[in-house]
């Protein structure tokens, strides 16, 4: 734990709130085409809270009846919201990917509290999913969200959403007018070719260009409002979104920038980003909204960059005694805590304990959509996830993952996540060693995944020029077929873990049990928190016996000596 904090708290000038921090909940990155290794775009979710349940969803394309109504139940809540018209024509969406390759992810940044609007009627979590149901490109989908908006009232705090498609990236930011006006002010921005961007619970989009709509589109008033409400004076061009609609305080900077900073001090190290950046001991300090990758990225980089603890970084949180014996890089929450009346923190890393469900889609302009879009997806924590590819095309989800299985509240074998979540938490309370014989899974799975993926391809491609729907039937039995196999093999993993590590002994390969002792380390920690309470007694030092007292009289004889031999001498002659 960095010993600074709780004077940074106390220095920063703004308002921090201890008590009651954000629920600092989800993880998103965008790469455009000319930033990846095999041409795609790729976009990234992780969806973390501690009431989500993780589940593959999926929605049917349908047709509707003239004037068919829809009803919007909030995501995070269930709460019944309002209803809406229904379009006459929707598509199928697997998880956050259409069949059109269109995906959408989102995180929260909250923004001014005065601009929280309880009366609208489309949620965050309702416009990801009307959009997935109603677009087909990025830039379709933030005409029909902002247009929802605009028309029903917006129920949700300030978000950030990353919308791709094959062929283009955009980050767009929103928030809500307040109480007594309708809609939102937003930003979208396009990625530059050959760049990447990420955003975790802060708005990022600054200054923008003003005009140039083929990078740049916001709603009319995103400035004026601003200015009305007394939050801006100054000249267009160097209005900031972000500062004006989420002024970036010391929460922003530790708990979400960080998140940021992480990957883009993974994928960009010669931009030699700090963690001055974001550890809040330089609070003018401001990450660039995005940057070029070092190297072009595979989908293989992408998952590794979306797990992530801060290794090797002065906020690794394997370091402080908080990790325990083991190094665990996880902290139960709060992510804020007191003690004999100072502040401290957690570190917020992007693989975290409380995800539901999280995705690499992978979207490629040369294929036919429902081949082209791959939403490589997992549930549970991103460190300890298997990234399982599930098409764009596919007609249901696999059963295990399926809607409907189980649910948060009560354990099922029939669930992935459910399995997923009862290795991950026998692997937490003994990370340095079972985090090994997970990833080793882990890898062998996913490895042997992205090696076969060109070849089920071809053989799909094939199919799709005789047989579109054959060729869709086909993948949803092979996504299918492939979440039961990284199931059934999670759930022995988990069986041979609770055997090799039962009861803190480890067995070796030969099923011989072994008692390894704690690291030094951590040996040293309890001596010097125990003091003397467990040290063992030394020894009185042992005097060398005395020879006993012995009288002339009782002294026993001197053994007898040999007689030296006497030399033999030879006969006189």
């Amino acid at each position: 734990m960095n010993r600074r904090i709780p004077a940074l708290l106390a220095a920063l000038p703004v308002t921090v709130t201890l008590a009651a921090p954000p629920a600092l909940a989800c993880t998103s990155m965008l790469v455009s085409k000319g930033a990846t290794a095999d041409g795609a775009t790729f976009m990234t979710y992780s969806a973390d809270s501690h009431e989500l349940y993780g589940e593959l969803y999926y929605t049917p394309a349908r047709r509707h009846e003239p004037g068919a109504q829809r009803d919007i139940i909030e995501w995070d809540t269930g709460k019944f919201l309002g209803k809406i018209p229904e379009a006459p024509v929707t598509y199928s969406v697997v998880g956050n990917m259409n069949e059109h390759q269109l995906s959408i992810g989102e995180s929260t940044f909250g923004g001014r509290k005065e601009l929280e609007t309880p009366n609208g009627v489309i949620d965050y979590g309702s416009l990801i999913y009307i959009a997935l149901e109603r677009s087909k490109t990025a830039r379709e989908a933030i005409q029909v969200m902002t247009r929802l908006v605009a028309e029903h009232g917006y129920a949700s705090t300030g978000e950030s959403f990353s919308i791709a498609d094959p062929k283009e990236t955009w980050l767009m930011e929103m928030i809500g007018k307040g109480e007594g006006q309708k809609g939102a002010v937003w930003v979208a921005r396009k990625l530059p070719e050959g760049y990447l961007t990420a955003h975790a619970n802060q708005a990022r989009i600054r200054q923008f260009p003003l005009t140039d709509p083929s990078t740049t589109i916001y709603s009319p008033d995103v400035i004026s409002f601003a200015r009305a409400k007394g939050w801006y004076s100054g000249a267009d061009k160097d209005f900031s979104f972000a500062d004006t609609y989420a002024p970036f305080d010391f929460e922003a900077q530790r708990f979400s920038e960080s998140r940021v900073w992480s990957i883009f001090r993974r994928a960009a190290p010669s931009q030699k980003l700090g963690v001055e950046y974001v550890d809040g001991s330089a609070p003018d300090k401001r990450l660039p909204l995005w940057v070029k990758p070092d190297k072009k990225l595979s989908v293989q980089d992408t998952m590794a960059l979306m797990r992530d603890h801060f290794d090797g970084t002065p906020l690794d949180m394997a370091k402080d005694v908080g990790a325990g014996p083991y190094g665990a890089p996880y902290r139960w929450r709060p992510l804020t805590w007191e003690v004999d009346g100072k502040k401290y923190v957690n570190e917020r890393a992007i693989s975290t304990q409380q995800t539901g469900f999280s995705f690499v889609a992978q979207l490629r302009d040369w294929m036919p959509a429902p081949v082209g879009g791959v939403l490589w997806f997992g549930v549970d924590d991103t460190a300890m996830t298997v990234y399982t590819p599930m098409y764009a095309g596919i007609r249901q989800a696999p059963k295990n993952l399926a809607q409907g299985v189980a649910s948060r509240g009560k354990f099922s074998w029939d669930s992935s996540f459910w399995v997923f979540n009862w290795v991950s938490n026998q692997a937490y309370a003994r990370w340095s060693d079972m985090s090994v014989d997970v990833q080793k899974e882990q890898g062998e799975l996913e490895r042997q995944f992205l090696a076969d993926q060109a070849g089920i391809e071809k053989k799909v491609l094939e199919q799709y020029k005789r047989n579109p729907e054959e060729a869709r039937q086909f993948l949803t039995e092979y996504s299918g077929k492939l979440g039961e196999q990284v199931h059934t093999r999670w759930r022995r993993l988990g069986e041979n873990l609770l055997v090799k590590y039962i009861d803190g002994n480890v067995r070796d390969d030969q099923g011989k049990v072994n008692h390894p002792p704690y690291p030094q380390s951590w040996y040293r920690r309890i001596a010097q928190e125990t003091g003397q309470h467990l040290q063992l007694p030394a020894e009185p030092a042992q005097k060398p016996a005395a020879a006993p007292a012995v009288t002339p009289a009782a002294a026993p004889a001197a053994p007898a000596q040999k007689p030296e031999p006497k030399p033999t001498v030879a006969p006189a002659p």
